[in-house]
């Protein structure tokens, strides 16, 4: 299994297991890689991201980045901020068990918040960095 499938994996359970996400996104919390058709709001999608080389002389390692965004038609940017900090606060340095690897460490690195031009959806996506090693 790639280290990045196997990250994504780690986090949708972690985020789908965490009481504050459940709060905000339903106790099934509508966590999604690909969109259903007509899915309620609000939402999340584990997004693109990005993998790179983070060996050394002796171990190999891999870097992760990968942005996680939230839909909300929720009048404002409230719900959408709320939900992110919500996401955040799960991951930020939490301990990941992920399938063949070891987690060095997970880090958020920022959020981006925007009204879409519908004028009505509004968006955060956040951005973590995670360092992983085969093991």
């Amino acid at each position: 299994m790639s280290a990045s499938w196997a990250l994504q994996q780690a986090v949708f359970a972690t985020l789908s297991s965490d009481g504050g996400v459940q709060a905000l996104l339903g106790a099934t919390p509508r966590i999604y890689d690909a969109v259903p058709r007509e899915s309620a709001f609000p939402y999340a999608v584990i997004g693109d991201g990005t993998e790179s080389d983070w060996s050394t002389a002796t171990e190999s390692g891999s870097e992760h980045q990968l942005a996680i965004h939230v839909w909300s038609r929720a009048s404002g940017h409230m719900e959408a901020k709320e939900i992110a900090e919500a996401i955040r606060d799960a991951l930020d340095g939490a301990s990941l068990s992920i399938t063949g690897q070891t987690l060095i460490g997970i880090r958020y690195l920022d959020t981006d918040h925007a009204r879409e031009s519908d004028g009505e959806t509004y968006r955060a996506s956040l951005r973590f960095r995670a360092v992983l090693e085969p093991g």
